[in-house]
């Protein structure tokens, strides 16, 4: 019965992605879906950002480990990016009408440096997209027993299949439905095990105090490492193109606005389900926490509740992780295709022919992401590093660009080698103070120094276009 529902299941996604590209005429309507999404859809597109494998299976797990403490990062440092997202830089971007957020560089800094942000866009979508497949082979590999390799290799196929065909379109109508199966099936779950836990007062109470601990004591470095957890998705995944797209993809401006703030609620009121589950299965099954606590939730649910709640768990927990690679994957083959390709071939493509380059895109992301997750298995880890990378790199150009009117090309390019390269510095010296926050302080103070340089600006400030 379970692994019907869950083949089922499966195949109605990839049903929706064929019915959606029915309204993909051009790369507009691949890439943002036509810029038209209603405040719902483009809500749900948002929620579904990182509501995933980082979500269900990575913060429960760290949430067992390290109580709330431990999971700054993710849900609450992510629903720090939409809120900050939405204060700062929806208006001025959606003004902007662009399709990637590389184009962004090239209105604002030129195609030079268009080019070499695209080349720093790129690479940290492999390493997110791989922490989905690893998520989605883990629940194959609970649900049928096949090779958690062979899991993510079908589950690679899935995804692909419908973000080629329907892109933006497929991706927003599919978040908007596995939205709903997701706050239903953990809302499910969450009530039959509050009720064996004997309710969430019950819970809470038997909760060790060091659990509750949310706020760092008066150390330097201690209060240097809790703005770390905060930064690394709440900064971090500003610069991204999966965030950039989604609420690009909104009707209007206000409908983006609302959306981002709508979304970073959703995100961390549903985000504190899975967190409630864990507390639950580590009280009522505390066998379970031996060996990697990122089975623990799907074993737990396999083992000990009915047939129809675990239906509902696992195509809540397929919709989570579904919703979120499927924009992963289309986001890099939308710089690749718009950002790279198309400067660097000289030549003036169609839109039919720069979509065909997109969808061609998608199948080297995915292949390339695939190999990475039979390389490299902890969820929580890589979802990190991804966003670390566009942090440390791209932050500085894309704040300081939309504000500040004396930021130049060479700035911004030499903000970019800098903060990834005081990265690697950082690390190797195994510094106090998180090495990607002082990456990024160095990648802001280049883009600074370089703007206050006695030079002609005239010839750097670039086209504003309607910033």
């Amino acid at each position: 019965m379970l692994i019907f529902a869950v083949v089922l299941y499966l195949l109605l996604t990839i049903l929706v992605g064929f019915i959606a590209s029915r309204k993909v005429h051009n790369s507009g309507d691949f890439m943002l879906a036509g810029r038209s999404l209603p405040l719902a859809l483009s809500t749900a597109a948002l929620f579904a950002t990182w509501f995933g494998s980082e979500t269900v299976f990575g913060a429960s797990s760290q949430f067992l480990d390290g109580g709330l403490y431990a999971v700054i990062e993710d849900p609450f440092g992510a629903a720090l990016c939409l809120l900050l997202f939405g204060l700062f830089f929806t208006r001025k971007l959606y003004r902007m009408n662009l399709i990637t957020l590389g184009d962004f560089f090239k209105v604002r800094y030129g195609k030079r440096t268009e080019i070499i942000a695209a080349i720093f866009l790129f690479p940290p979508y492999i390493g997110y997209i791989a922490a989905q497949l690893v998520a989605m082979g883990l629940v194959m590999h609970v649900v049928t027993g096949m090779e958690t390799v062979n899991g993510i290799m079908i589950s690679a196929l899935i995804v692909t299949l419908y973000t080629y065909t329907g892109g933006m379109w497929a991706i927003s109508i599919t978040d908007f439905i596995q939205g709903i199966l997701i706050i239903v099936g953990l809302l499910v779950l969450a009530w039959v095990l509050g009720e064996k836990s004997g309710g969430l007062l019950n819970m809470v109470g038997q909760m060790p105090a060091g659990d509750f601990k949310f706020l760092p004591s008066m150390d330097f470095y201690e209060i240097a490492a809790w703005i770390g957890a905060w930064s690394v998705l709440g900064i971090g995944s500003i610069p991204s193109q999966d965030v950039f797209q989604r609420v690009m993809s909104s009707g209007s401006e206000r409908t983006a606005v609302l959306s981002c703030f709508y979304a970073a609620g959703l995100y961390l009121t549903v985000a504190m389900i899975p967190l409630f589950i864990s507390l639950c299965t580590k009280h009522l099954y505390p066998d379970h926490l031996n060996g990697d606590l990122q089975l623990v939730l799907p074993r737990m649910v396999l083992e000990h509740t009915a047939v129809w709640v675990q239906v509902l768990f696992f195509g809540s927990l397929l919709s989570a992780i579904m919703s979120t690679t499927s924009s992963a994957i289309l986001a890099p083959a939308a710089i690749l295709s718009e950002n790279i390709v198309r400067p660097l071939s000289g030549s003036a493509f169609s839109d039919k022919a720069l979509l065909n380059i997109t969808r061609i895109a998608i199948l080297f992301v995915s292949v390339a992401a695939t190999v990475m997750a039979t390389m490299r298995k902890n969820i929580y880890e890589l979802v990190g590093e991804s966003s670390i990378v566009s942090m440390v790199s791209l932050f500085a150009p894309l704040a300081v660009g939309l504000y500040w009117k004396r930021a130049t090309p060479l700035g911004a390019v030499a903000a970019m080698f800098t903060g990834t390269l005081s990265w690697f510095l950082f690390i190797n010296l195994q510094t106090q103070v998180p090495d990607f926050l002082l990456a990024t302080g160095v990648s802001l103070l280049t883009i600074f120094l370089f703007g206050l340089l006695p030079i002609n600006k005239n010839q750097y400030l670039g086209r504003l276009g309607s910033i």
